[in-house]
């Protein structure tokens, strides 16, 4: 089961995930990287939780899931960047998905304090 800085930690990942972006040409476009995607964060420094898994829905270049705010898109070449909040928890990350798989680093800070790792997704 998950805790708040678990859930925070695996979002922020995100796929493949991102500081708010303006869209521009390179975002925005419908493409190659829509879909769903599962991704799994892994912890290298801090005490949030490690080897979490949650699902990410990519629409149109755009990030969406289910129980936390997720701004984050997915650029035509495949580049990612999202920024994840719940409550007073936040996280960031980029990265860059090929084909059917991605991976990227997160940073965050949460009720336990300061957390970073890697992320990897794969196509659902």
């Amino acid at each position: 089961m998950f805790d708040r800085n678990s859930m925070f930690a695996v979002a922020a990942i995100s796929t493949v995930a991102v500081a708010a972006l303006t869209p521009t040409g390179a975002f925005a476009l419908r493409g190659t990287f829509d879909g769903g995607w599962l991704v799994l964060i892994t912890t290298s420094r801090g005490a949030c939780s490690s080897g979490v898994g949650f699902g990410i829905e990519v629409r149109d270049g755009v990030m969406f899931a289910s129980g936390f705010d997720v701004q984050g898109k997915v650029a035509a070449n495949g580049t990612t960047r999202v920024r994840i909040t719940s409550g007073d928890q936040s996280a960031s990350g980029s990265g860059r998905l090929s084909g059917n798989s991605g991976a990227g680093t997160w940073q965050g800070a949460g009720s336990q304090g300061a957390c970073a790792g890697s992320w990897s997704a794969t196509r659902q």
